[in-house]
């Protein structure tokens, strides 16, 4: 069993509002499907998250954080874990420390991350247009390296608070962090522990003040050109694979391998973004992983390249 009576009750005492059972994910994904979790908990303070933390690891309870959902698919019959969104307990935005060059912003691990950009754009701070138009929150891009062609997190990351193992905060500067493609690793020392299991709280980004007009001006281009390459009005999770390099994107080996278009179920492979899979109608998370299969299958026989998936893929 999952979780015993006792468990449900502490949970239900401490959490009553904040705790659902059986949550379907589709509710909590941007591809809009899922199956259920056993337990979704939206703590609504620090202190919440930080009681629900330390409890998960005290009776050894699997769980998983997330963020807006957008780069997570969900198996159908769901995930026997505890699902942690931060969503309403670190949502804080803040300005803090400034120089001649230099501004840096405050932001919680749940903020969503176009609404750190429009703070950016209303206080003529450049450096965060580049992640306009990425859905979900800061948390979720940091641990992913989040970014697009013109820029990705690591250029603007000053440092990351965490919460370890033992329930201690950290703050670790980005020049302790390797980021990678899609990826970071923490570089830690032999006293670090609480880096092994870590959740991010919170992130500094060093920004450059700038004229307000021309950075609105250049997020309205960025924007339109997102909206007009990208099926943004269809359930997706973004770009589906990593690209293998930067001289060879995802999108265009799948596009040369004749798959735009192609569906299954109710997914489909975006004619206007090759990848990207939509959900056109109603589609389950197996038609979409049967369609990720597919591309990978068939990027591989023609180019002998194996697509890795940028999306995180949990649940049984």
């Amino acid at each position: 069993m999952f979780l015993d009576t006792y468990k449900k009750k502490w949970l239900l005492s401490r959490f009553e509002g904040a705790v659902k059972f059986d949550e379907p994910m589709s509710m909590h994904t941007s591809f809009r499907v899922g199956g259920p979790a056993k337990v979704f908990v939206k703590p609504n303070s620090f202190d919440d998250l930080l009681l629900l933390v330390s409890w998960i690891r005290e009776n050894k309870i699997p769980y998983f954080i997330i963020g807006g959902g957008t780069n997570l698919l969900v198996k159908d019959k769901g995930i026997d874990a505890v699902l942690i969104s931060l969503g309403d307990c670190l949502k804080k935005i803040s300005m803090g420390e400034r120089g001649k060059n230099r501004i840096i912003v405050n932001a919680g691990a749940g903020v969503k991350t176009h609404l750190l950009c429009s703070f950016a754009i209303k206080n003529s701070l450049k450096g965060m247009n580049f992640a306009l138009g990425i859905p979900g929150t800061i948390g979720g891009g940091i641990v992913m390296n989040a970014g697009t062609a013109i820029g990705s997190i690591a250029h603007v990351l000053h440092e990351i608070t965490i919460l370890g193992q033992k329930g201690e905060k950290k703050t670790i500067p980005a020049k302790n962090i390797k980021f990678g493609y899609r990826g970071l690793t923490l570089l830690r020392k032999r006293s670090d522990s609480a880096i092994e299991n870590f959740i991010i709280l919170e992130a500094s980004f060093s920004l450059t003040p700038g004229n307000s007009l021309k950075i609105k001006d250049e997020a309205d281009i960025i924007i339109a050109q997102r909206k007009k390459k990208q099926p943004t009005d269809l359930p997706s999770a973004g770009c589906f694979f990593i690209n293998p390099n930067i001289k060879t994107p995802a999108a265009r080996l799948i596009d040369q391998a004749g798959l735009k278009g192609l569906k299954k179920g109710g997914a489909m492979i975006s004619p206007k973004h090759a990848n990207f899979i939509i959900n056109v109608n109603n589609a389950s998370a197996a038609d979409i992983l049967a369609l990720s299969k597919n591309a990978q299958d068939r990027v591989e026989n023609k180019f002998n390249i194996k697509l890795v998936p940028e999306v995180i893929i949990v649940g049984k």
